[in-house]
């Protein structure tokens, strides 16, 4: 019987990256094989009818892969259920008294002790025969990453399509249940779209919202993510918010203070009343420090999970509510109600939005490529007009945003002072990239709040229905990139309104002729 390979060749003797089609598949009775630890599949491991029915027929067309093991066995990491169906054939045929059949094999002793790295071998066998079911895809992808060296873990990380730091989230997304799983992977989902589901599956209805987003991807010219992305960020915002409610409401209920309901039973009267609106018997106005040893003493949330002090029942415990005229609720009354709510929602919006948008700026000027051309000009235009934001940016010397864009890691002390100019990696090529991240970080700073100031006006304005000039063209230039760049960034529904009146307007700003 002979072998391609010895069974004590290592890892050393052969490289990293051996092309098994460079390899002589040998002959190997298929007795001698058994399913090796590390095969990835650990679901409907057996051979079905058909594929017994054409082994008996034809033999097994396709080499499997194995790896020695110390008994003088081979573990089989890839075509474990081919080398059942051919072990069946074969004792079919010793009964009838037909000749047993051997099997082609690729022996890899190169990965004798490098269980990571079969195992992610037989990941990627299995995930591209499809039928492995998506937790088992999930496992395997987790443990065999968890396993590698650091150079593997970039090619492994690579060949399944994850972002850095992925593989440490894998486990998190085998916790979905097998009816989630089933339905991401059949809507298209890949590994690297799982974890982030699993990452925000408490938010309501988030698969589905990520399913539309993924279509609406694929359904545009390009592809990309950037449906995906938007609203993913979205997913995360509301999570966030979901959060904050829940430590409040634990803070809340740590100091002993009950949070009144915002909704009553029908024909239920609400007692509660604001401690704004209620005084002492002798006039003095009610505050948290005062009122705290009352019995009645709670709070209710408002939109940005911050308490409201009330007052469970004024009358019981001897408080005044100040006079006032009963409101009337009126149409406009609703109409208010429903614009802070508007508001609410576009703030949240406008925020989420930030992270997707700076995570593509990252990519930009990240990138071995050359600046795209808009990119570089539009820079050139910012440093040379020195419009008022980037001065009023420039003099805070603040360089977070531009050392997050390029990939350079600041002082963690405060007190440690270093020059961006000492620590980025200056050269011909990389210029515009560096201008582009300075001026981009400029924005990102500008617009990091939702409300601004209309100087023409002297008012408060927000950026989603009333953004400068300047940060528009901003906006519209990112979304010009992302859709050269293959759909990888497209503008959210909140940016998207924002720019509706400023779209034909050239790169400065102003409105095209």
């Amino acid at each position: 019987m002979a072998t391609a390979t010895t069974a004590d060749q290592t890892a050393e003797s052969v490289p990293l990256d051996t092309d098994e089609e460079n390899l002589t598949a040998v002959l190997l009775d298929p007795d001698t094989i058994v399913r090796d630890e590390f095969n990835a599949r650990e679901h409907d491991t057996e051979p079905d009818a058909d594929l017994i029915n054409s082994v008996k027929a034809v033999g097994v067309q396709d080499p499997v892969s194995v790896r020695p093991r110390p008994d003088g066995t081979y573990g089989a990491f890839k075509g474990w259920r081919r080398t059942q169906a051919a072990q069946i054939a074969n004792a079919t045929a010793e009964a009838e008294g037909h000749a047993k059949r051997q099997i082609k094999a690729y022996v890899r002793a190169d990965l004798v002790g490098r269980d990571a790295w079969t195992q992610f071998l037989s990941l990627i066998e299995n995930h591209q025969r499809q039928g492995m079911s998506p937790k088992d895809t999930l496992k395997a992808a987790e443990l065999s990453l968890i396993g590698m060296g650091e150079v593997e873990q970039k090619k492994a990380a690579r060949a399944l399509g994850l972002k850095r730091g992925t593989g440490k989230r894998l486990g998190r997304a085998q916790q979905l249940d097998d009816a989630t799983l089933r339905r991401a992977s059949a809507g298209g989902m890949d590994l690297e779209q799982i974890a982030q589901l699993a990452e925000v599956e408490d938010v309501p209805r988030a698969q589905d919202r990520l399913l539309k987003a993924l279509a609406r991807d694929e359904a545009e010219e390009g592809g990309g993510r950037g449906h995906w992305d938007q609203e993913l960020a979205l997913l995360k915002a509301e999570q966030d918010d979901r959060t904050a409610r829940k430590e409040a409401i634990a803070a809340l209920e740590k100091a002993d203070i009950p949070l009144l309901p915002t909704q009553l039973a029908y024909g239920e009267k609400d007692t509660a009343h604001p401690l704004s609106e209620l005084t002492t018997p002798l006039g003095r106005p009610l505050d948290e420090d005062n009122h705290k040893g009352c019995p009645g003493h709670s709070a209710r949330l408002d939109d940005e999970n911050q308490p409201v002090w009330y007052c469970a029942d004024p009358a019981e415990y001897g408080h005044k509510v100040r006079p006032k005229p009963k409101p009337t609720k009126t149409a406009e009354d609703e109409e208010k109600a429903a614009e802070r709510a508007r508001t609410t929602a576009c703030n949240r919006a406008w925020k989420a939005a930030a992270g997707p948008r700076k995570e593509f700026v990252t990519r930009l000027v990240r990138s071995s490529k050359a600046l795209p051309e808009d990119a570089w000009r539009f820079a050139l235009g910012v440093l040379l007009d020195l419009p008022p934001f980037y001065g009023k940016w420039a003099q805070r010397q603040e360089a977070e945003d531009v050392a997050s864009f390029l990939g350079v890691k600041l002082p963690e002390s405060p007190f440690e002072r270093a020059r961006l100019s000492d620590l980025v990696t200056l050269s011909k090529a990389r210029t515009a990239h560096v201008l582009f991240a300075h001026v981009a970080a400029a924005f990102e700073r500008d617009m990091r709040e939702p409300k601004g100031w209309n100087d023409a006006r002297m008012q408060v304005r927000f950026l989603w229905e009333d953004p400068t000039p300047q940060q528009a063209a901003y906006l519209l230039l990112l979304e010009k990139l992302g859709q050269d760049d293959k759909g990888s960034y497209r503008l959210s529904e909140v940016e998207e309104q924002a720019v509706a009146t400023h779209r034909g307007d050239d790169a400065g700003g102003e409105p095209a002729a």
